[in-house]
């Protein structure tokens, strides 16, 4: 069997060096790098297109969840953690095992097998279409957002969007400095978004700090003015949810 490239991906040395320390008895894995945040392990990803990595979740500048959103085509996954909270979002992902910190040689062995029997047997990885179309919760309410545009990553503070809007199969995340393309769905946004976002119809959400007035449009119809000028539609539910939101 040719050496399975794999990458090891964690913000902790000691972590990191573990992993390596158990991978000295595998010789069909064969470690092409390491990376100790989600920026650089995109890099590496897109260069290397590594078969399998080691992946922490809670690091600096991108979460291992929000690194994963912005891969087109996914490796097989071994997630290794302290957060046993993230299990079941790992599960969802279709992740090959979920190593909860501190683990034993003998549970990474069986991390390893798994992996190993998965490969041999030519079963694919994820695909972005299995695991990112899934609307499961986060663990907590948005606090950011990580959005690809072309070769740049953004990273948007959810205070600092205006509106979401619905367009297709993605939304558009509309703020001052531009707007970005997300491929989530309105359910999503409407169910993690932080309490000052409300759905005020069925094609946009509006972040309350934004809005400078509503007013009625025609019987049942309204308009939403944000502070930026933007104005948007909103129905009669949309309405009340944001009238007492904002408290007008």
């Amino acid at each position: 069997m040719t050496p399975v490239p794999t990458l090891i991906i964690d913000d902790e040395v000691p972590a990191r060096d573990l992993i390596k320390h158990y991978l000295q008895d595998y010789a069909e894995i064969q470690i092409i790098g390491e990376a100790d945040n989600g920026f650089d392990a995109l890099k590496i990803i897109k260069e290397i297109s590594p078969q399998l990595i080691f992946l922490d979740i809670q690091m600096p500048k991108l979460t291992g969840f929000e690194m994963l959103e912005l891969i087109d085509e996914l490796p097989h996954i071994i997630f290794s953690t302290a957060y046993n909270q993230y299990a079941i979002r790992a599960f969802e992902l279709n992740a090959i095992d979920y190593l909860l910190k501190p683990y034993s040689k003998e549970r990474f062995d069986i991390a390893i097998q798994k992996a190993l029997t998965k490969i041999r047997a030519g079963h694919a990885a994820p695909s972005k279409l299995q695991t990112f179309q899934t609307d499961f919760a986060p663990a907590e309410k948005l606090v950011r957002i990580a959005v690809k545009d072309r070769q740049q990553i953004h990273i948007i503070a959810t205070h600092s969007l205006n509106y979401v809007e619905a367009d297709g199969d993605y939304v558009k995340l509309h703020t001052d400095e531009g707007v970005y393309l997300k491929e989530k769905t309105m359910k999503y946004f409407e169910t993690n978004l932080p309490q000052q976002f409300v759905r005020i119809h069925r094609s946009f959400i509006v972040n309350v700090d934004k809005v400078a007035k509503i007013g009625l449009y025609e019987k049942e119809n309204y308009r939403v003015y944000l502070k930026d000028g933007t104005v948007l539609k909103a129905g009669s539910n949309g309405y009340r949810a944001l009238k007492e939101a904002v408290r007008l």
